[in-house]
């Protein structure tokens, strides 16, 4: 790799393909190497782009943090030898993100692209056409059939059997919890 030296193009982006699972080991490792090796002036950042989704299922509310891209970490550095070999001989990185074996840079609008901030996702654990109790309200302790749900995920309509008719009940979120 001596031509690496030369495809230096000052302090970019690049991407590292990882093993999967192996992204947050990477991410470590590459910081004690960083420390103990004084490359703090050819390594600058590491970034493993994430999303916070929030599950929702009645009153329950799981954050978790979600991979955007699993299988890749992303640095910011000078690419020369030094770099190359620091990031190249980590455990669990298989390469860099290029043609061949040439480590390409992110251009300007990738970057931008993906380190865009976004407000957390909201999941629910039910989707139209599940069956769902209803847990608060006037009609909690009874069961239905989901048909809809709303865009900003605040309120669902559920199909409540009401003697041989079936019901559309609009209901805050926090009042239906999946069955199962």
């Amino acid at each position: 790799m001596s031509d690496i030296n030369e495809m230096n193009v000052g302090v970019r982006w690049y991407v590292a393909h990882t093993y999967s699972g192996y992204e947050n080991k990477v991410m470590a490792n590459l910081e004690k190497i960083i420390e103990n090796r004084g490359l703090g002036h050819l390594i600058f950042d590491i970034r493993i782009p994430t999303d916070t989704v929030i599950e929702k299922n009645g009153d329950e509310e799981k954050v978790k943090e979600e991979k955007k891209c699993p299988g890749y970490v992303f640095i910011k550095m000078i690419m020369n030898e030094e770099s190359w070999h620091a990031v190249r001989n980590i455990t669990g990185v298989t390469g860099f993100v290029g043609p061949g074996s040439r480590p390409t840079p992110l251009s300007d609008a990738e970057v931008e692209a993906l380190s865009i901030e976004e407000a957390p996702q909201v999941k629910v654990s039910f989707a139209v056409g599940d069956e769902v109790n209803i847990v608060d309200g006037l009609f909690e302790g009874m069961s239905g059939v989901v048909q809809s749900i709303s865009e900003d995920l605040k309120t669902v309509t559920v199909l409540v059997k009401r003697g041989s008719r079936n019901m559309p009940v609009e209901l805050d979120m926090s009042a239906v919890k999946s069955i199962g």
